[in-house]
């Protein structure tokens, strides 16, 4: 399953997710790992989940992210949830105005391939109104 938190900065999107990734680790049995673009989290997030800091493993593109995340489960299967603190922070070139949807659709589209094959669950923010998310993305927004 993968959920997007969508809205313009300022909307709240990052307490939704500390929320929902606090909620996760009292929850879950297996293990939740939030990925942030700096330490900003550091004490609004339960000590239960795994809280990683992009910019010390110089996470900067899609592609990077993505072979990330696949040693981050290759190398912990009981990961259950991926929270990832704002997308376009982590990986700028999905964020660069104007917006090229295809590659989000395209990053989406992968996350739910990933978590279908591995049983992971995603939930991730995007900066950007939610009434430009394409009919792609709409189907990962959480209403």
């Amino acid at each position: 399953m993968v959920q997007v938190i969508m809205g313009i900065k300022g909307t709240g999107k990052t307490k939704q997710l500390a929320s929902m990734v606090n909620e996760a680790a009292a929850d879950e049995k297996e293990g939740v790992v939030c990925i942030e673009h700096g330490p900003n989290m550091m004490f609004e997030i339960d000590y239960r989940a795994r809280l990683v800091d992009a910019t010390a493993y110089d996470i900067n593109t899609a592609e990077f992210l993505k072979g990330f995340i696949s040693g981050l489960f290759a190398g912990n299967f009981d990961i259950s949830h991926i929270f990832i603190d704002s997308l376009f922070k982590i990986a700028p070139e999905l964020g660069v105005k104007p917006l090229d949807y295809k590659k989000i659709e395209s990053f989406l589209e992968w996350l739910d391939s990933f978590s279908a094959s591995h049983g992971v669950d995603f939930t991730l923010t995007v900066s950007d109104a939610v009434e430009n998310a394409t009919g792609k993305m709409r189907k990962y927004l959480i209403k």
